[in-house]
């Protein structure tokens, strides 16, 4: 049987996965490494450029997220930025466009207004766009037809900047971690194995092994399982994060034929809804036209497009008992949700799903018609929402199960690829910690972060 020992194993080449390979391959004195992929490449799930919006979430325009958070997300997010302008990827994988909040009606107007009056303390490069502005920046916004001849009637206003990166291929940057990362130092063994599904991790004395369907068996001093809803199910496997299950949430888009906004547009959050309000974006994969998304669909799998056995892995994952029985209950209860859900489900039904998506996609382009969307096939991932069966509630952000020494279970739904590197700074002091090896925090701080 073949065996291969390393110090650090990372299961899952998605960006978090990549985020983690490149911060100990350059910034720690871990010698050897390796990331097991379970498909032919990497970033084949939700990293992929077409599975998520492409966005550099920093909290600026996302106004679900509270003063605090945006504080964090700031941070998170300008790594980001700074690892693609330190390997000159601008204008190659990340890009700047305009972006704003958009608020309409009385009370979203009144809302966009408060907050970026406390908001640019954080973020002041942030503007206020009226109506009158927004003809300029954004026309599509303010006519209500297609020959700009009527206005829309609500008032409307929104809080932006034209001047910041906002989008990256992901999918693209998780390669560029990857590649940085081996080529980092090479006196460090850093593998990278695909076709590489792990089956199952036993702890074996000090150390973990790890087998793969393949048949190949990894051990490691420390593991990092960065692999979506699937570390959750791992985890299970061995035992851990019991307390928890998962509902795969899919998010579907619509795509225009031709350029229907200059730069990202984003919507006042509905505070009772843990899934993203609808928005519409340049896609940088499509050039010259706009997506519209997410729609938020429950599924029974684990990954999108895939097949095979991700539904039962779903199920087993859900962990479902009274407990989630409940969280499904509470959030059923409440008309908003109820009726979200359901006007999301047929958002997938074709025959009705362009019209009545079009009647949502018009708060943000009120002359947008039938003809001028469709349905972008193949887009859009999973993003596993994180159920707590302790405290019976969805859990937003990213969740991560450390119940055993030396090994990490890390489950991101969005903006999971945003904080890919924040996140991997918190693991890599773990890490290093426990295998007695040094993170050179002054030199990573010193690359990504203005922290003094």
């Amino acid at each position: 049987m073949n065996e291969k020992h390393y110090e650090v194993v990372i299961v899952g080449g998605g960006i978090s996965g990549a985020a983690l390979f490149f911060e100990l391959a350059k910034y720690s004195d871990v010698n050897s490494m390796c990331l097991l992929e379970k498909y032919e490449d990497l970033a084949t799930l939700n990293s992929k450029g077409t599975s998520n919006s492409q966005t550099i979430h920093v909290g600026d325009i996302e106004t679900n997220y509270t003063f605090e958070k945006a504080k964090i997300t700031k941070r998170t997010a300008k790594m980001i930025e700074k690892f693609n302008l330190m390997y000159n990827l601008q204008d190659k994988i990340m890009f700047k466009h305009q972006k704003m909040a958009l608020g309409v009606g009385e009370k979203e107007v009144q809302f966009i207004t408060d907050r970026y009056n406390k908001f640019k303390e954080i973020f002041p490069y942030l503007e206020l766009w009226d109506k009158e502005t927004l003809k300029e920046k954004e026309p599509l916004l303010v006519w209500a037809d297609k020959e700009r001849t009527k206005e829309r009637p609500e008032p409307i206003i929104a809080m932006g900047t034209d001047d910041q990166y906002t989008t990256v291929d992901f999918g693209a940057m998780t390669k560029e971690l990857v590649k940085a990362g081996q080529n980092a130092d090479s006196s460090k063994t850093t593998d990278v194995f695909f076709n590489s599904e792990v089956e199952e991790i036993e702890k074996v004395g000090s150390k973990f092994k790890l087998t793969t369907t393949n048949g190949t068996v990894y051990t490691a001093d420390f593991v990092v399982v960065d692999a979506g809803a699937h570390s959750l199910f791992l985890a299970h496997k061995m035992g851990y994060g019991k307390h928890m299950g998962s509902l795969s949430m899919a998010g579907s888009f619509y795509i225009t034929n031709g350029t229907y906004l200059n730069g990202k547009v984003y919507m006042v959050q509905n505070d009772k809804l843990p899934f993203a309000a609808l928005h519409g974006d340049p896609d940088i994969l499509c050039e010259g036209k706009t997506r519209f998304g997410p729609t938020a669909l429950a599924l029974l799998v684990l990954e999108r497009y895939k097949g095979g056995k991700s539904f039962f892995q779903c199920l087993k994952t859900m962990n479902f008992d009274g407990s989630i029985m409940k969280i499904f209950w509470d959030l059923l209860k409440d008309s908003d949700i109820r009726n979200y859900v359901f006007k999301n489900f047929l958002f997938e039904v074709p025959g009705i799903n362009k019209g009545l998506f079009v009647k949502d996609a018009r708060k943000i382009v009120p002359s947008l018609s039938v003809d001028d969307i469709e349905y972008a096939k193949g887009f859009g991932g999973v993003r596993p929402q994180v159920l707590n069966k302790t405290e019976k509630k969805l859990m937003l952000g990213e969740a991560s199960i450390t119940e055993l020494e030396g090994i990490i279970f890390n489950m991101t739904p969005s903006p999971g690829a945003t904080s890919c590197l924040g996140n991997a700074e918190r693991d890599i002091k773990k890490v290093c910690e426990h295998l007695g090896k040094t993170f050179y925090e002054d030199q990573f701080l010193a690359d990504f972060t203005d922290d003094k």
